[in-house]
């Protein structure tokens, strides 16, 4: 009789079947990755103007972070389950060095500096941050004790506020996210749920206070960039140009007026998505969020799949922490949400945020590979 598995670290796994299950990759998740990889090394190259240069280093860290990937396949949920409470650790404790004697860049205090590499310990838990959540409740029945979830939220509540003084309000927000997440998939209560919302929107007022002045700048922006055309309402109304001039059917590949021309900032990376628009339209459109959206669907059926509690609230949590980059990116640039200096995930010319994905993604197909069968 076969039984239901709640702990990671039951280790008695399938043979693997085929040479995909053998090198723990998940055919259709790499298919869509892949496919996203393309459109992203195509519309770098047209982002830069054709620099062959840029469009060969993206490729290079496209190969690393694929490299990585495959690395973090072949570890077995029971193993990361294993060492999730270290890489947590050892993440808490970066935040506290960045916030003493961190590298200061464009005004924040985000990065430590080792000499032979210059790191961002936020990064590092974006993933650790949905894996530690996840690890409290490996052993539980859902629905949890309710002392599971107040400790969920004050491991989430710490390492958001050590990010926010940094200060790195957009990616502190979106850890917060992740680790909520697991604790919605949980089972927190909905009335809990209703009651934090509220909570929210009624201390929204206060938090404005505590605010940088170029905090309050951008969502004053978002609600009216017209007023500062040529200042702080630059970037969003050339933005939307670019994404309105693309019509149905696009320019054309290589067509990007607003980014040939140096109308749209940040091109290749945050405003990506605004050249891609342009250039492929509406239909382009339409196939690039159809390609997010197999991906996504995959994560979330390898969540439903997974077989412990570990692996599914970890799944589930990746799978739905991209959906938020996409949705924050997209709306971002079409003048829908403030500027949080967020890249296009997989698309976006980038190194860190690139890796960062690509890890998550090895994970969900460790867990989708590493079948487990156990009998009473």
């Amino acid at each position: 009789m076969i039984r239901s598995l709640t702990s990671p670290t039951d280790s008695l796994y399938v043979t693997p079947k085929n040479w995909l299950q053998k090198l723990h990759i998940d055919g259709w998740l790499l298919l869509g990755l892949l496919l996203l990889l393309s459109t992203s090394l195509l519309t770098v190259f047209s982002a830069s103007g054709g620099d062959w240069q840029t469009t060969q280093q993206h490729g290079f860290r496209i190969l690393f972070a694929l490299g990585l990937m495959l690395a973090v396949a072949q570890v077995s949920p029971s193993n990361l389950a294993l060492i999730t409470p270290w890489a947590f650790l050892a993440g808490l404790i970066m935040l506290i060095a960045v916030l003493l004697f961190g590298d200061i860049g464009k005004g924040a205090q985000r990065w430590l500096d080792f000499g032979f590499i210059r790191f961002q310990p936020s990064e590092l838990m974006k993933l650790a941050l949905p894996m530690m959540v996840a690890w409290l409740f490996a052993y539980s029945d859902f629905p949890a004790p309710a002392s599971r979830f107040i400790i969920g939220l004050v491991i989430i509540a710490v390492t958001a506020s050590l990010i926010v003084v940094q200060p790195d309000l957009g990616t502190s927000i979106l850890i917060a996210m992740s680790g909520l997440f697991v604790i919605f998939f949980a089972g927190l209560p909905w009335k809990i749920i209703l009651g934090a919302i509220t909570a929210i929107i009624v201390s929204m007022p206060i938090a404005w206070n505590f605010m940088h002045a170029y905090q309050k700048q951008r969502v004053l922006t978002f609600m009216n960039p017209e007023s500062d055309p040529l200042g702080s309402g630059y970037h969003i109304i050339q933005s939307k140009i670019a994404i309105g001039s693309g019509g149905i059917d696009g320019k054309g590949f290589m067509g990007s007026t607003q980014a040939h021309l140096e109308f749209l900032p940040e091109s290749t990376t945050d405003f990506i998505f605004s050249v891609f628009a342009e250039e492929f339209g509406l239909i382009g459109v339409v196939v690039l969020l159809s390609l997010y959206s197999f991906v996504l669907i995959r994560g979330l059926m390898i969540a439903y799949f997974a077989q412990d509690n570990f692996s599914r609230l970890v799944a589930g949590s990746f799978s739905m922490t991209l959906f938020i980059y996409i949705t924050v990116n997209i709306g971002m640039v079409s003048g829908l949400l403030p500027v949080v200096g967020l890249p296009l995930p997989f698309v976006s010319y980038g190194g860190s945020s690139m890796v960062t994905l690509m890890i998550s993604f090895g994970i969900l197909m460790s867990i989708h590979t590493h079948k487990k069968m156990l009998t009473d």
